[in-house]
């Protein structure tokens, strides 16, 4: 096992390092890419096939994951970030909040699940958000706190 890992490893730095200007969210998908594609080459290679099987598991993997990685652009970002602090702010419960950018036809929404004050005072709100890209709809669960200043902090 652990020469697998060792050989992912090594493929997500070759990939990296043979693209320039890789940015956080190509490597991250990157890395994903890469674990799962070692993982199945794992289960579906047999004998001394396997050790070959991982190595283009993870490396056909890196690369459809760098490239998801690279689907959301920036304008995406903008419009996603802006539609999670409106929607946490002013939501109620159970209420969802869209957003589509009209370029790249990528969408998404964000609904409040619920409410409620920590031990320090600060008011938090778990919550549902989708992004679908290129038809394929992605879903996370995670809990957002208001800050201070009014904007709210995913805090996992």
């Amino acid at each position: 096992m652990k020469k697998y890992l060792t050989l992912t490893l090594l493929s997500i730095l070759i990939l990296s390092g043979c693209a320039p200007g890789v940015g956080p969210k190509e490597q991250g998908g990157a890395l994903l890419g890469a674990g799962t594609g070692a993982l199945l080459g794992a289960r579906l290679g047999h004998g001394h096939g396997r050790l070959l099987a991982v190595a283009v598991g993870s490396l056909a993997g890196a690369m459809i994951g760098q490239n998801l990685g690279r689907s959301v652009d920036q304008t995406d970002r903008l419009v996603m970030n802006q539609t999670t602090q409106q929607g946490l702010e002013h939501s109620r419960s159970q209420e969802t909040t869209t957003w589509v950018n009209p370029d790249t036809k990528h969408s998404g929404s964000l609904t409040p699940l619920k409410t409620y004050q920590t031990a320090k005072n600060e008011y938090c709100r778990e919550y549902l958000q989708t992004v679908v890209i290129a038809g394929e709809e992605n879903r996370a669960y995670g809990t957002a706190c208001r800050k201070p200043d009014g904007s709210w902090q995913v805090v996992n």
